[in-house]
């Protein structure tokens, strides 16, 4: 709280009396200064008491009326006079100018000498300064009982109350988070745009807009910063920089705690998706080699313990050019900055994978992973390189993953639907007659391998991706390629087809490969 005129004047021990400029009275006195210069204002800072008996006064009337505006443009306090036998009056002039400027004109009365007066208006200041210091320190205790309590929105409403100011938690890009008065503020977003204008992973910055003064400062250690907090109000004592330091101390440690929980809670998940993923692997591998109809996939388990945005999904899988470190802890801050939703944060997977890292997202219109793969790459200072591929439900994941990682060498992000001979093909084949033609098509060889627990349709699948070569397919699977030949003979009895002929390989070929022609996300 600031020392006034007022508070001046009803001083013990002080004799001081109100002669003209009443609507002064709450100017902030900062300072008690004697002079008798001419003309003070070159050695003075704004927010004196100037006193004076009057040795430095001008001569005439006009030029005492711009003695006392210079001493008001200079944004002083006060102007007191002590009368005695040099000046016996304060001058008509110096009290018009006084009323008519708001300028506190005071007189010294009594036996009260200007040291007094100083003194006076030092002690207090010292006293106030210890009284800050208490009020700092008993709400500093607020602030961490708070925090304990209440997390980031306690801190702010503690920061709130002690400072007589409007608090604001924004993340790192600059977008509201928690506020407290609750609600949105014309001044946010001047905070916002404030946070746009800091670089580096450091910053503060301080608006002041005469009335009111904005305060912005980075919130984190190390790194990039975890958010940013704003203060908007009339103070700029010390001690609210003080209480705003220990309030930017305070979240920053709630943030980084809450990074770390997130990243314990994403590896867990992550953990999961990969079990499942390979046990989906697993199953399909068992199922090609005995040739067996593939069952559905039920991911029910996955969707109990990890909760999922609602289908379908976009799954990226990004690798880093040359060494790179883990990229899971980066895809967090990137999703973060990308999503702005932290509800919606913790239902996607960020998922280390062999083949890179593997992001379970929401499809959205525009798609997140350009944005999330730029994000990343301004994060981490690597160039990323990511493959992506839609999933219309759990079961497909495991399908769009093998697409996304054939995509992920780069450059930048490619998504299976935007490669243009594949999507001219993808939009010439309807999906559910696809479906139907491959059934009419592998179904004898299907039926054969259930029956007989033989390999063939896996077996075609292999001589033809080996370009029809009996040896190849053979050294492949590891069998004699005598064996290999019996498999084929066997499978043209059974689908009647002939392997020679170029029109029986490519039915059998896309019927086998009916995967790669119509990706996940696109089949009915």
């Amino acid at each position: 709280m600031p020392l006034t005129v007022a508070d001046v004047l009803t001083m013990p021990m002080l004799e001081i009396r109100l002669i003209a400029g009443h609507s002064g009275q709450g100017n902030h006195v900062r300072w008690a200064h004697a002079t008798e210069l001419a003309d003070p204002v070159p050695w003075l800072r704004g927010g004196e008491l100037v006193m004076t008996v009057g040795l430095g006064l001008p001569a005439s009337a006009r030029a005492r009326g711009e003695y006392v505006e210079r001493l008001s443009r200079a944004g002083c306090a006060a102007l007191a006079f002590a009368l005695d036998e040099h000046l016996a009056e304060i001058p008509p002039e110096i009290v018009e100018a006084a009323d008519r400027l708001g300028l506190p004109l005071l007189e010294i009365t009594g036996k009260t000498p200007f040291i007094a007066v100083a003194e006076a208006v030092a002690r207090w200041h010292a006293d106030e300064r210890v009284r800050g210091e208490r009020r700092a320190a008993a709400a500093q205790e607020a602030m961490a009982r708070a925090a304990l309590r209440h997390g980031s929105l306690g801190i702010l409403r503690a920061l709130a109350e002690h400072t007589c100011c409007e608090t604001l938690l924004l993340d790192p890009r600059g977008r509201p988070r928690v506020s407290h008065p609750e609600g949105a503020r014309p001044w946010h977003a001047e905070a916002a745009e404030a946070v746009g204008q800091l670089t580096g992973p450091r910053g503060s910055m301080v608006i002041d807009r005469g009335d009111r003064v904005l305060q912005v400062q980075s919130l984190g250690f190390t790194g990039p910063p975890r958010g940013w907090l704003a203060l908007h109000g009339a103070s700029t004592e010390w001690h609210t920089r003080i209480l705003a330091n220990q309030a930017a101390s305070l979240l920053a440690i709630e943030l980084v705690g809450l990074h770390r929980a997130r990243a314990r809670a994403h590896a867990q998940r992550a953990a999961v998706l990969s079990a499942v993923l390979d046990g989906m692997a697993g199953a399909t591998g068992d199922r090609a080699a005995s040739g067996r109809g593939a069952p559905p996939f039920t991911a029910g388990r996955l969707a109990e313990i990890c909760p999922m945005p609602p289908p379908p999904y976009e799954v990226i899988v990004a690798v880093a050019r040359g060494e790179a470190p883990p990229l899971a802890d980066p895809a967090l801050d990137a999703l973060s900055d990308v999503m702005g939703d932290p509800a919606a944060e913790e239902t996607v997977f960020v998922c280390p994978r062999a083949g890179g890292l593997l992001l379970v997202v929401p499809q959205t219109a525009p798609r997140l992973g350009p944005a999330l793969v730029e994000r990343l790459s301004a994060l981490t200072g690597l160039d990323i390189c990511a493959g992506a591929c839609g999933a219309r439900d759990i079961g497909e994941i495991a399908s769009a993953v093998r697409h996304a990682t054939a995509l992920a060498g780069g450059p930048g992000y490619t998504h299976v639907d935007d490669l243009e001979p594949w999507a001219l093909l993808r939009d010439a084949l309807d999906p559910e007659g696809a479906a139907r033609f491959a059934d009419v098509v592998l179904k004898p060889l299907r039926e054969h391998d259930r029956r007989h627990g033989g390999a063939l349709a896996s077996s075609v699948r292999t001589f033809l991706d080996c370009g029809a070569s009996v040896e190849v397919a053979a050294r492949r699977l590891g069998v004699h390629r005598n064996t290999m030949r019996a498999r084929l003979r066997t499978a043209e009895r059974v689908c009647g087809r002939d392997l020679g002929k170029a029109r029986d390989r490519l039915e059998l070929w896309l019927a086998l490969s009916l995967d790669e022609f119509v990706p996940p996300g696109r089949r009915s």
